[in-house]
């Protein structure tokens, strides 16, 4: 039996680690650090769990923000009695990480700008994505956009927390 690590299985390990680490994170944030609103159909929600989506994908990339997002913020829906948006969270809240972390690894620029930019384009996501999948479950086009303004405020009060933290984050971060 071989007791050593070669570095590629420690890298593996680390970003296993860092995964569900993120995954936890979303959930956590999601679940307890939230407000229901008393509008539309169900209600809204606004949560904290695009706090440490966004802090995965700028510090950790693309990869790791897609899975903190999708299954985090999933596996809140599918406890939480939200179960029908489990779907589409799992696609919608994947690619805004996915794309917030793109941005981040591949924009030139200043990084307070590029990060603001990719909350920005995950604000697009998560505004049209939810749009459609609320046209999908409500059969209304018109019922969606009363969920506008809760997206909004939802990721607008992430990308405030976010932004001006991630770069003394990233510079004590654990490398994968």
């Amino acid at each position: 039996m071989n007791s050593t690590y070669s570095p590629r299985e420690s890298t593996k390990i680390k970003a296993l680690s860092m995964h569900a680490l993120f995954i936890a994170l979303t959930f956590v944030a999601t679940m307890f650090i939230n407000i229901k609103l008393p509008i539309m159909g169900n209600g809204g929600l606004i949560h904290l769990g695009n706090v440490p989506l966004f802090i995965a994908a700028f510090i950790y990339g693309k990869k790791t923000g897609a899975i903190a997002g999708a299954f985090g913020m999933g596996l809140f829906d599918l406890i939480s009695g939200w179960t029908a948006w489990a779907p589409f969270t799992f696609i919608i809240v994947g690619a805004m990480g996915f794309l917030a972390g793109l941005i981040s690894e591949k924009a030139p620029g200043k990084r307070a700008l590029v990060n603001t930019l990719a909350v920005v384009a995950a604000l697009i996501v998560k505004i049209v994505g939810y749009y459609f999948a609320e046209v999908i479950l409500y059969g209304n086009w018109i019922v969606p956009l009363g969920s506008i303004p809760g997206n909004v405020m939802q990721v607008v009060i992430a990308g405030i927390i976010v932004v001006p933290l991630v770069g003394r984050l990233k510079n004590r971060a654990v490398q994968i």
